[in-house]
């Protein structure tokens, strides 16, 4: 076992407090959503959230509510810290691609909504605490967590490019679904309003943005993993 897999091992504790913050954050949201606690105050119509009231919408609603790439993102963190507070050893292929697709889909997950989408956001009660855990406290877990324990040495040049099926994924069921419903989860998405030229430079930019912190997350991990090995 290398240094970084004791390193992980001993400190495992952290991706279950890892996985279980995320859940929280997601299981919150989940409830406030299925029980339509905060009714939709959103006044742009091609953005999520117009559903019947109570339980006559609760299927619309669920679908909004696991359509959102904060979702996506989340549930991968939690699949994915779990998987290692389990087998902190864990080094397949498939794996790898998982870890990476994880701290790049909820860092951007955090710093899009911190940049773009904050401003706009109105919460309600038990929403500051879903909204936090999943926009703050988990993207900024997910990292620190990698920096302080790894595990080190999963990354290669391809993983990052792979890493981009899942958000790719994303992109072609949300553009698909709105087409079909007139609805989407972001403003920058919405090509009722953007039209789809516009759409697609944004989205452009946000794989532009998601293969920049691959190669970061790339080169740390690489760096790290020629510390570890030299200590």
């Amino acid at each position: 076992m290398s240094a970084s897999e004791v390193t992980a091992s001993k400190h495992r504790w952290l991706f279950g407090l890892n996985a279980l913050l995320a859940f929280i954050g997601l299981a919150v949201a989940l409830l406030l959503n299925f029980l339509d606690t905060y009714p939709n105050t959103n006044t742009v119509p091609t953005i999520f959230g117009f559903n019947e009231p109570g339980s006559a919408g609760i299927v619309g609603r669920a679908l909004d509510y696991f359509s959102y790439f904060t979702i996506w993102s989340n549930i991968l963190v939690v699949i994915v810290a779990t998987m290692l507070w389990r087998n902190p050893s864990r080094r397949d292929g498939v794996f790898r691609v998982l870890r990476m697709d994880s701290l790049i889909m909820i860092t951007v997950t955090g710093l899009i909504f911190a940049i773009v989408l904050a401003p706009d956001a109105q919460l309600e009660g038990w929403q500051y605490l879903s909204n936090t855990l999943e926009h703050y406290i988990t993207p900024v877990l997910t990292v620190l967590v990698f920096l302080l324990i790894g595990p080190r040495g999963l990354f290669r040049l391809a993983t990052v490019f792979l890493a981009l099926i899942i958000p790719f994924i994303w992109v072609t069921y949300t553009l698909i679904r709105g087409a079909f419903i007139d609805s989407y989860p972001y403003g920058f998405i919405d090509v009722g309003v953007h039209g789809y030229g516009t759409v697609t430079l944004n989205l452009i930019g946000v794989v532009i943005f998601g293969i920049i912190l691959g190669l970061v997350f790339l080169g740390i991990d690489n760096l790290l993993s020629r510390r570890s090995s030299h200590s």
